[in-house]
């Protein structure tokens, strides 16, 4: 909304200032601010609203060490963050952008869905929230609409360095050596980059990095040109319901999802600036994404969020975010890293989350193995997701999380080298 006011007062008006709203960098740092400000200003008064409605965690006794001394505290505290995203977004952000109405779509969207959950929960008094279904069901329809949006809205396409041409008149000069060699004029050569419609994707650690999705269905022959979109959706879907029900399975122990997400957003943040500025991506051979720097301004409301929501999450936490928190968080960072293209990068920035399912597959599984085989199921942890088998051998929530914390900015760094190292 500022955005579209003040631009329209420096088209109409020239006003002084008013262009500042044009540069990415500025409604950034305004997004983080203003996020930064939500949280912890507003943050206090929700806490205090959910306190009043007696709105309090229903803690299960699994037998951990401090575990009952939660019973009670304030949940649904997510909506603190979804009004730290959503509220700079829309002050600071370009409303007419597709990524930016995308990215708003996702986070009102799921949550909405934990939002529903956790009211069962509390309202109702049903422990078991909404049924699994629907929570899927849920997400498979937003991974629906962000594939479909991927794939077919016109305004979504990219600039490939391949495409490159080079505009002007080719001269030919001779150096001091007497080396002959070809300039382009004017500007030095300054390329064009063709916008295309693609259903490539960067893949990690490659020089040539771009894998194109349609290649999958290629053993169909030339009929399978324009098809590619029935595989990309479903891995969409399985993207965004993945890393949700990721990060809702770290939300586990205080500030630990949290502090994840926005270590996961600042590494987003810098592979959204790369891949909207179109000299960074040609510097780093990467492609260029039009209209993608408005995820700039969103990212950075993201992070302003998670650590705004910090303030009162960190041990010993204040209030919990609920469902409404943890999925809306995890498959924002999912649609995010589709939308720049860089979703194969996901089980290394997201790493965090990925063991935390991993540690649930695997015991659920083996449980289940070696029960059938020998009547008597075993463990592979003491207890799942993998942050409870910390909590098991007495080591305390602060540590843990810390811990995990490091492990995810060493992921963060690895990621953003990426860049480079191909």
């Amino acid at each position: 909304m500022l955005y579209h006011l003040f631009t329209s007062i420096d088209q109409a008006w020239d006003f002084p200032g008013a262009g500042l709203f044009q540069y990415i960098s500025f409604r950034a740092a305004l997004s983080l601010i203003s996020s930064l400000v939500i949280g912890i200003l507003f943050g206090k008064r929700i806490i205090q609203w959910l306190q009043l409605k007696q709105v309090g965690e229903i803690v299960r006794d699994l037998g951990l060490e401090g575990q009952m001394n939660k019973q009670g505290t304030p949940t649904m505290g997510g909506l603190i963050i979804l009004a730290s995203i959503v509220i700079p977004t829309v002050l600071f952000a370009d409303l007419t952008n597709i990524y930016t109405q995308m990215m708003l779509l996702v986070t009102v969207w799921l949550g909405a869905i934990g939002f529903i959950d956790d009211y069962i929960k509390v309202f109702k008094k049903n422990k078991d929230g909404l049924a699994g279904k629907f929570k899927i069901i849920g997400q498979i329809g937003v991974g629906l609409i962000v594939g479909s949006i991927m794939w077919w809205h016109p305004d979504v396409t990219v600039k490939d360095p391949a495409d490159r041409v080079f505009t002007g008149q080719v001269v030919t000069m001779t150096s001091i050596e007497g080396i002959e060699f070809e300039v382009h004029e004017p500007n030095a050569g300054l390329p064009i980059w063709e916008a295309k419609k693609s259903s490539e994707t960067t893949v990690p650690f490659l020089k040539d990095n771009a894998f194109d999705y349609e290649r999958l269905i290629s053993w169909l022959g030339p009929q399978a040109v324009g098809f590619g979109w029935i595989v990309f959706i479903p891995l969409v879907i399985l993207i965004v319901t993945a890393v949700s029900n990721g990060a809702n399975l770290t939300d586990g122990i205080d500030g630990l999802a949290t502090g994840t997400s926005a270590i996961i957003g600042l590494g987003l943040a810098v592979l959204a600036y790369v891949s909207s500025n179109i000299v960074a991506a040609d510097y780093l051979n990467i492609q260029y994404i039009p209209l993608s720097e408005e995820l700039v301004v969103f990212i950075a409301a993201f992070v302003g969020g998670c650590i705004a929501f910090l303030w009162y999450n960190a041990f010993p936490a204040q209030v919990f975010m609920g469902d409404t928190g943890s999925l809306a968080l995890g498959g924002i960072i999912a649609a995010f890293a589709i939308a720049i293209r860089k979703e194969l990068l996901l089980p290394v920035l997201c790493g965090i989350f990925l063991i935390e399912n991993l540690s649930v597959v695997m015991q659920v599984g083996w449980f289940k193995y070696t029960r059938k085989k020998t009547g008597t199921g075993q463990r592979i942890f003491l207890m799942a997701p993998l942050h409870h088998h910390y909590q098991k051998l007495n080591l305390p929530e602060s540590k843990i999380t810390a811990r995990f914390w490091i492990v995810g900015i060493l992921l963060a760094v690895v990621t953003i080298v990426t860049l480079k190292v191909r």
